[in-house]
């Protein structure tokens, strides 16, 4: 038999659950936080996806950026190369100038030539070469300064996506936080309320917009790892374990895997809050260990829609959704849920 663990570290779960099969109550509505908490959760957890989001798409563009950063920043080393070596052949262009760039030299030549015509073009030839250093030193000079505002345009560049970074990081980690406290708070009521045998009512929370359509089965869950699986035995169990463990965090939605209708919503036991659904196949599928239910008993429910929020209650030791398939409404008919949905096309 499991001990009951409540520590507030058990947020990202590794989880195992002792199913005990023992009678359980049927739900019955009681006034309280519960309704309040559990929609504050589930806009949470809307809220920590959206931002989640944005940190990963500015973690790409960080990443993007990287690239293209070091694409520039090999580009820039050619091109200081090359300016390098424009400079040293201008270095070298002043060094002969200054060597033979005296007016008096000039004179002297012109006066002591052979052939005053041939020297007078040589002198034209000299000062076309001369324009043209001039010039390349000009385009030398406009290719710095490009450079230097290229430079200093990477570098702003840079510290705007560390900034922006910053910015989603402190966000994010502002929603997770409150997610945990309000997580936390839904369990501690569901958790009293299971104490007292009187589960708080159905909470009515708004379906997601993404709801599977033409999807006759999906998971349980959207976003899990899977954890203790069906049959296993261990020393958490009384007996081998009777279904499917999805490791989530508390007030995860829950769905159910297909249409059908609520057949018990219960409290109380090994197994929690719980809720069982029969599907028109003849099978049924159970939930349990939640922290808030969003059905009550007999109503009609289609495939993808949430049905209640994930928790720890009952012989639990930190927060998943326990799933079975079964046979008839009750504990000992259960069949591998694992093979069952890959049956009908759902791969966990």
């Amino acid at each position: 038999m499991c001990l009951r663990h409540r520590d507030r570290l058990l947020l990202v779960p590794v989880v195992l659950c002792t199913l005990l099969g023992t009678a359980v109550p049927t739900a019955t509505a009681s006034d309280g936080p519960g309704p309040a908490l559990s929609v504050e959760v589930a806009r949470l957890y809307e809220e920590a996806g959206r931002a989640t989001e944005q940190y990963e798409r500015g973690r790409r563009a960080a990443e993007a950026q990287g690239a293209s950063a070091d694409k520039l920043q090999r580009q820039l080393t050619r091109k200081r190369r090359t300016l390098g070596a424009i400079h040293d052949a201008l270095g070298a262009v002043a060094r002969d100038q200054y060597r033979t760039g005296s007016p008096l030299v000039h004179a002297a030549g012109l006066l002591l030539a052979d052939n005053p015509e041939e020297l007078m073009r040589a002198r034209r030839l000299a000062w076309q070469a001369e324009v043209a250093v001039n010039r390349l030193l000009e385009r030398a000079r406009q290719a710095e300064r490009r450079l230097a505002r290229a430079e200093d345009r990477a570098r702003a560049a840079w510290r705007d996506l560390d900034a922006r970074r910053a910015r989603l990081a402190d966000i994010k980690r502002g929603i997770e936080t409150k997610l945990e406290s309000a997580q936390w708070d839904l369990q501690g009521e569901a958790d009293r309320s299971v104490a007292a045998g009187a589960c708080a009512g159905p909470v009515r929370l708004k379906q997601p917009g993404g709801v599977p359509r033409g999807s006759e089965w999906v998971t349980p869950v959207e976003k899990y790892s899977l954890s203790a699986g069906f049959d296993s035995a261990g020393e958490r169990w009384a007996h081998r374990h009777t279904g499917q463990d999805f490791a989530v965090g508390i007030g995860a939605p829950a769905r159910s895997v297909g249409a059908g209708r609520v057949v018990s919503v219960s409290c109380g036991g090994g197994f929690g809050i719980e809720i069982v659904i029969q599907h028109p196949n003849g099978y049924y599928s159970q939930y349990a260990h939640l922290a808030a239910v969003t059905v009550d008993t007999g109503e009609q429910v289609r495939a993808g829609q949430w049905i209640g929020q994930a928790g720890t209650t009952g012989n639990s030791t930190g927060p998943h959704l326990h799933f079975e398939v079964r046979l008839t409404p009750y504990l000992g008919s259960g069949v591998d849920p694992v093979a069952w949905l890959k049956e009908r096309g759902v791969f966990l």
